[in-house]
């Protein structure tokens, strides 16, 4: 059910944000008894969470550096769940949730990316990740549509994608059904502290009421480092990173691709109806949300190089997002400086993939359940502030190391 605007009795979790970090932490959350008030400050999955391409692709997304090795086992990790969550969404809400399980190809257009293609697999293969080596016949022969050109591929089989705007129908509907209470366009809230300043004791809205709480769970997005109310030193470096994406849909039906296609500055992601998503730009221009000549030109560039066939497709659709990065581009997860507050935000390119992991991790969190060393990657006292204290330090920041 979706709640009247109230300062109502208290729950035991807040969570602030509804996107898909949010909506499915709150559902997981509720499953596990505990009553729960969702807020969002626009509409349900309105942020970056409805612009995403919904590639689930740990093995393609990580990169040389020291942190994104680090969160290279939340990604497979959460990779293996998403099977199995969206079959249990689909079975309790009837809405599809456009799982494809057909794999993703990283094409090279030319020597240097070949030559860079070729580093790729060799750092897979070091991290003991599968990834295949194709000739430039056999990528042709599993995607006819590539270009003659293509120089060399790699394909991660086990890289899948869903709908995210499907999934988050979902799981919006699984929190209706579960009994989470729900109140979207509420606008900004501030973090409400007690007297002390030490405990969270729920939010502030817009208008001044307050929505009271036993634990508060922000999976603010980009706006993680825009919350009102908090100490400095319970602050967390979240900024906002501007995506341009394309939605397309070919007049001939599905069929062109079968998988997603990667290239340089750019990745094609089909849909099963024959729609195709195109992205995706990255730029440092804070919350600015304009799309631009030159992100769609640059975009529709680079994927014709790779799929020709993409210039018959027909444009229906210019989105901006603005995805949640942090210095290092892995997650924070956990708890914060003050007591009953838990970090689900920075989740950058990954919030689509690690929804699953998140949502189980922050809802044992939640329910004090035993800690997984493998989510230390996550502590956001990792850039030296939102150091827990008193009896939610030491083992209890661990429980809260949850993506």
């Amino acid at each position: 059910m979706v709640s009247e605007s109230h300062s109502g009795p208290s729950v035991d979790v807040l969570v602030v944000g509804g996107g898909i970090i949010g909506l499915a932490v709150a559902w997981r959350a509720r499953q596990r008894g505990l009553s729960v008030l969702l807020l969002e400050r626009d509409r349900f999955g309105a942020g970056a969470s409805s612009v995403a391409a919904g590639m689930l692709a740990p093995v393609t997304e990580v990169e040389f550096d020291q942190a994104r090795r680090r969160t290279l086992d939340l990604g497979l990790r959460s990779a293996a769940l998403w099977s199995a969550f969206a079959a249990e969404l689909g079975e309790l809400t009837g809405v599809g949730m456009g799982y494809r399980h057909a794999g993703t190809l990283m094409v090279a257009r030319d020597a240097d990316d070949a030559r860079e293609l070729e580093r790729q697999l060799v750092f897979r293969e070091s991290l003991g990740v599968k990834a295949r080596r194709l000739l430039p016949s056999q990528a042709r022969e599993l995607e006819p549509a590539l270009t003659p050109t293509v120089r060399l591929a790699l394909e991660a089989a086990d890289d899948h994608s869903v709908n995210p705007q499907q999934a988050l129908g979902a799981l919006a509907s699984a929190c209706e059904r579960a009994g989470v209470l729900m109140e979207q366009h509420t606008g900004d809230v501030a973090v409400a502290l007690d007297a002390a300043g030490d405990r969270v004791e729920g939010v502030r809205m817009a208008n001044g009421s307050m929505r009271r709480a036993g634990q508060v769970v922000l999976a603010t997005g980009a706006w993680g480092g825009m919350i009102a109310g908090l100490r400095d030193s319970a602050s967390v470096p979240v900024r906002p990173v501007k995506g341009q994406i394309l939605r397309l849909r070919d007049p001939a039906g599905p069929g062109l691709l079968t998988r997603a296609v990667r290239g340089r500055g750019v990745y094609i992601v089909p849909r099963d109806d024959g729609r195709y998503v195109l992205g995706a730009t990255m730029e440092e221009r804070g919350f600015e949300l304009n799309a631009t000549a030159g992100g769609v030109y640059e975009l529709l560039r680079d994927a014709h190089e790779l799929v020709p066939g993409v210039a018959e497709f027909h444009l229906e659709h210019v989105c901006v997002g603005l995805r949640p990065g942090t210095p290092d581009n892995a997650p924070l997860i956990g708890r914060s400086a003050h007591g009953g507050l838990i970090w689900a935000c920075g989740h950058f390119r990954n919030g689509i993939l690690l929804a699953p992991l998140t949502a189980e991790l922050v809802s044992g969190v939640l329910t004090g359940q035993p800690v997984d060393p493998l989510l230390e990657v996550c502590d956001p006292a990792r850039f030296g502030v939102n150091t827990p204290t008193g009896s939610e330090s030491s083992g209890a920041l661990l429980t809260g190391v949850a993506r």
